[in-house]
C-alpha cells in the first residue's frame, strides 16, 4: 500500500499505455531456455522442444477476489502470480513463463502500479518464472488483474484430473484451512478498525493464517518431489475452492467415490485455535474453506510405501466404486456423504 497521502503520486495518463507497460516491466529478466523473445514485440516467442506446454488463466477483481484496505498492492501482485504457477504445479508441470494484464482506474497513481509490480517480481524470481508480455488498459470498476500462466511437461508425466481409480490413496500436501481462517481475522479486524480507527490490531498470534491469505505459496516443490520418489499421480489438483469441491472435481472426472477420513485432515495448531476462538468447526473449514493452494492427488496403494514417511504428503482417504458415493468418515465412525459447500450435518 502507498504509505502515506503525502508521498509523491504520479498521474499514469503521464506515461502513455507503451511508457506505463516499459516502466513497469523494465526489470524483468528471462531466465527460462525456452523464452526465445519476451516482452518487446508483438508476441511472444517460446519454444519447448519435445515438451507439452500447459497453460492456465485467471481474473482478479477488486471487491471480489481482494479487498486492498487490508491487502497490500506488493503482497497482491505477488498472489497474482503464485493462483497461477499453482494450476500448472496441479498438471505435476513446471511454470516457466507468465503474462500479466491490468485494467487500472486513475484512483492509482504510478507509485502504486510500482508496487504492484514489485511483488510480481519478486514472485517471478521466487517461481523462477520469465513475465513475457501483457497489457494495461483504464478501468471505471477498480483494479482488475488477469494472470496467464504456461509451463511444460513430458507427456508420460501429465497428471489430469479423470485418472484416478478404485483403491487409490488420496494425498494432500501441507496442511488445510489457514486461508480461510486468515482472511476471518482480516476482515474482523477491519470491522474493528472502522469503528475506531484508533484501534491498532495486534496480529502476531495470527501470522501463519494471516500469511496464507496474504501471500501464499504455491507448491512449487511437489512435482520435482515426486519425480525423484518415482510417483506419478493418478489425478492431480489444486485446493483452491476448498477440499469437499475438489475432491468432488476428482472424483467426478475420474468416474469413482472416495471415503475421506475426518481424523487424517492436516490441520495446523493456529487453524485449531483460532477456529475454537471463532466457534468454528475445524473439518468444515477445512473442507470449504479455499485458497489454501495446496495440491490434492491420488496414487496407487503400490505406490504408498515410497510417500508414507515423508512430512509434505498426508494419505486422507482412498477412492472407492463410483456408485459408493463420496463421504466423510467422521472421528466418530459415522459416514456422512460430503457436500460442495462442505458436509452436511443435518444427514447424521
Amino acid at each position: 500500500m502507498l504509505k502515506d497521502k503525502g508521498e509523491q503520486r504520479t498521474s499514469l495518463a503521464s506515461l502513455g499505455e507503451f511508457g506505463l507497460i516499459d516502466h513497469l516491466t523494465a526489470n524483468f529478466k528471462i531466465t527460462q531456455s525456452s523464452t526465445v523473445k519476451g516482452i518487446g514485440d508483438d508476441a511472444a516467442v517460446l519454444d519447448f522442444e519435445s515438451k507439452k506446454v500447459v497453460v492456465s488463466t485467471d481474473l482478479l477483481v477488486e471487491g471480489v477476489h481482494f479487498d486492498l484496505s487490508y491487502m497490500p498492492l506488493k503482497h497482491l501482485g505477488y498472489k497474482a502470480v503464485v493462483v497461477n504457477v499453482s494450476d500448472i504445479y496441479a498438471m505435476n508441470a513446471k511454470a516457466t513463463q507468465v503474462t500479466i494484464s491490468i485494467a487500472v482506474s486513475n484512483r492509482f497513481p504510478l507509485e502504486a502500479l510500482e508496487e504492484l509490480y514489485a511483488g510480481i517480481q519478486l514472485a517471478a524470481k521466487m517461481y523462477n518464472v520469465d513475465v513475457i508480455g501483457g497489457d494495461t488498459t483504464s478501468s471505471t470498476k477498480g483494479l482488475l488483474i488477469s494472470v496467464t500462466a504456461i509451463g511444460e511437461i513430458e507427456e508420460e508425466k501429465i497428471a489430469y484430473r479423470n485418472g484416478a481409480k478404485e483403491n487409490d490413496l488420496l494425498v494432500v500436501t501441507g496442511d488445510i484451512g489457514g486461508a480461510f481462517l486468515g482472511l476471518k481475522v482480516l476482515q474482523r479486524e477491519k470491522t474493528v478498525f472502522e469503528v475506531n480507527p484508533n484501534n491498532q490490531p495486534d496480529l502476531d498470534m495470527y501470522s501463519y493464517i494471516i500469511e496464507r491469505q496474504l501471500k501464499p505459496e504455491a507448491r512449487k516443490d511437489i512435482p520435482p518431489l515426486l519425480h525423484d520418489l518415482d510417483v506419478k499421480p493418478t489425478s492431480m489438483i489444486d485446493i483452491s475452492d476448498g477440499l469437499s469441491s475438489e475432491i468432488m472435481h476428482l472424483c467426478k472426472q475420474s468416474d469413482v467415490g472416495c471415503n475421506l477420513y475426518e481424523d487424517k485432515i492436516p490441520l495446523d495448531p493456529q487453524v485449531i485455535s483460532t477456529c475454537e476462538e471463532f466457534n468454528l468447526d475445524s473439518t468444515m473449514v477445512a473442507l470449504s474453506g479455499g485458497e489454501d493452494y495446496e495440491l490434492l492427488f491420488t496414487i496407487s496403494q503400490e505406490d504408498f510405501p515410497k510417500i508414507k514417511a515423508n512430512p509434505n504428503l498426508t494419505v486422507i482417504g482412498h477412492m472407492t466404486q463410483e456408485s459408493e458415493g463420496i463421504h466423510l468418515i467422521t472421528r466418530a465412525n459415522t459416514k456422512i456423504p460430503l457436500q460442495a459447500q462442505g458436509w452436511n450435518a443435518m444427514d447424521q
